[in-house]
């Protein structure tokens, strides 16, 4: 085989095993995490999740909760027994939150 006609065979085949790689790697995917909302507890009480993850908590008690940051960073206002609320951690930063009907009830949302 000429010198040629091998540089053309060996480019060709580098070409079809750069393809056959697979799309490059993007950001990583967000994830959605639920947390509970039973026996007038939170749980987990404390949930570490990256930005732009999304959290659901789902309420379990037969009365209604609130997932309220001491903060003010989010607030779902009334979560309706069996019914849940969802929210998408923007920030970066350590969240206490509480239910406003029952001050007992505190957990805390890490996002980093």
């Amino acid at each position: 085989m000429s010198r040629c006609r091998f540089l053309v065979v060996v480019a060709a085949t580098l070409a079809l095993l750069s393809c056959s790689r697979g799309p490059a790697a993007g950001p990583p995917r967000a994830a959605t995490h639920t947390a509970e909302i039973d026996w007038l507890h939170f749980q987990p009480e404390v949930l570490t999740v990256k930005a732009g993850d999304s959290v659901v908590w789902i309420n379990k008690d037969p009365f209604p909760h609130t997932v309220t940051s001491s903060s003010g960073g989010f607030d779902s206002h009334d979560i309706a027994p069996g019914a849940s609320w969802t929210y998408t951690a923007a920030t970066k930063g350590d969240f206490s939150y509480s239910c406003t009907y029952h001050p007992m009830m505190n957990a805390r949302l890490r996002v980093e």
